[in-house]
């Protein structure tokens, strides 16, 4: 099998940017228009409520549908750190492997395209998100550093 192209971009803050990443499994990097088992390939955005930015390209050359779950692991790598992944369809391994993971699963129309599904998701963050949204971005704005501050406060009793 065949080692997956990972494509990412360098420009100055995009991998660091602040948002929720999110995946979506795609062909043309313009429309969602693949199952994910499959997919030809994974577009993973950052998105805020002020904009969103693509930060990596994963292309796969095994994407057929022949419920070989080998090539999942590869799929899942990618979407580590991601919030959700946007497909045509998922198969219930698949699933389960998100959950696991943190990932929401989220089946669109064929053919969706990705900017809209990005307007759409930047216009539900800045109006109050709901359901795995809403639990995603609860932990985006924590601090890491927050505990060690903590720690270095004196406690009084």
């Amino acid at each position: 099998m065949a080692r997956p192209r990972r494509l990412k971009v360098l420009s100055e803050g995009v991998q660091d940017a602040p948002g929720a990443r999110v995946a979506f499994a795609t062909s043309d990097l313009k429309h969602v228009d693949q199952h994910f088992g499959s997919a030809a390939a994974l577009a993973v955005y950052v998105v805020s409520v002020e904009k969103s930015a693509l930060i990596e390209v994963t292309r796969f050359d095994d994407h057929a549908q022949d419920g070989n779950e080998d090539k999942l692991a590869a799929k899942m790598a990618v979407l580590e750190g991601c919030v959700a992944v946007y497909c045509q369809a998922v198969g219930s391994s698949a699933i389960a492997q998100m959950r696991a993971l943190g990932v929401q699963p989220i089946k669109v129309d064929p053919g969706a395209p990705i900017p809209r599904l990005l307007s759409e998701l930047r216009l539900e963050l800045r109006d109050s998100p709901n359901g795995w949204l809403a639990r995603a971005v609860s932990g985006l704005n924590k601090d890491p550093e927050r505990f060690s501050a903590m720690a270095a406060e004196t406690w009084n009793e």
